[in-house]
């Protein structure tokens, strides 16, 4: 075994706008020895994305004059499918249906450990971030659109199908919005960053940004952007209401720009949680991030660790 491969882990997160490269020390993974990033470039395609990142694996290796591990942690959007060992479910339409695992290890020569990103971030924040010590962590990133990582016991759980955590994906209501993906209804279509401003934009035909609803609702002048904060609250506390009752996780830890709602973490939504519940209380920590955009790289890197 190489010092390289014994001391040091090497993560990728894989973005939409961005890559970002991080060599770290096993024992120390909060603090890089180098963090690269390239943008993403999804537009040039495929290949593009590949060249992007061998460039950010080359500029580590002459960064830190250290070999690269043998083992290398990449967060993807989307996940690999299990039969054909192709990327599906993801937002960058040019990887869906592409072998980017196997094509990273032709490029890189080491092996290639690959999960969602969603799957990163609740790693990160169950074994370094906010949620360390926490058994079952259930990791949500609320955003363009809605994932989530399930971790137990410091252990990502991917499922059968690989996509366990595909929180945003439950169907809530069979009549409403239309996802990207076809199906009415989800998690995602209603409470994403994206669903949230649509909501508000078809009551009032304006588009506003989700601070900027939160923000007049919080006034309470805008009885659209109080109607649009309510109905988030609403189907937020519908959604970690299936989860508790499938999972009942010790910690939800919440990513993303929705997770800077201050209001996901009060008292009212609470008890609407706690109302839906097969239970007479919550005991569940709801609970912000504190790794930043740093947890999905980091997360990444610990898929190396043996």
């Amino acid at each position: 075994m190489t010092s390289s491969e014994q001391h040091y882990l090497l993560g990728i997160d894989l973005g939409g706008t961005k890559i970002e490269a991080a060599l770290i020390r096993s024992d120390d993974i909060t603090n890089p020895l180098a963090r690269l990033r390239l943008p993403t470039e999804s537009y040039k395609g495929y290949e593009h994305i590949l060249n992007q990142i061998v460039k950010l694996c080359d500029g580590i290796r002459e960064q830190t004059g250290l070999e690269l591990p043998l083992t290398i942690g990449v967060g993807t959007p989307g996940t690999t499918d299990t039969h054909t060992g192709t990327i599906k479910n993801s937002n960058t339409a040019c990887l869906r249906g592409q072998p980017l695992q196997k094509d990273l290890e032709i490029r890189l020569q080491r092996k290639v450990v690959m999960t969602n990103d969603a799957n990163c971030f609740a790693l990160a924040e169950a074994t370094w971030g906010v949620a360390k010590g926490y058994d079952t962590v259930f990791g949500i990133i609320m955003g363009t659109g809605c994932g989530a990582g399930i971790v137990i016991h410091g252990k990502v759980i991917n499922g059968r199908h690989g996509i366990a955590g595909e929180w945003g994906q439950i169907v809530l209501d069979p009549t409403g919005p239309v996802s990207p993906y076809g199906t009415r209804g989800t998690v995602e279509s209603f409470i994403s960053g994206t669903g949230i401003q649509n909501y508000y934009e078809q009551l009032t035909g304006v588009q506003l940004n989700v601070p900027e609803i939160v923000s007049r609702a919080r006034v309470g002048a805008d009885s659209a952007a109080v109607q649009t904060l309510s109905m988030l609250k609403e189907k937020f506390s519908d959604a970690i209401s299936i989860i508790m009752c499938v999972l009942d996780p010790d910690a939800i830890v919440i990513g993303g720009g929705v997770g800077n709602v201050d209001e996901l973490y009060s008292q009212e939504v609470r008890e609407l949680i706690q109302r839906k519940m097969f239970n007479p209380t919550f005991e569940s920590a709801i609970l912000k991030p504190i790794l930043g955009d740093s947890a999905g790289v980091f997360g990444a890197a610990m898929l190396g660790m043996p």
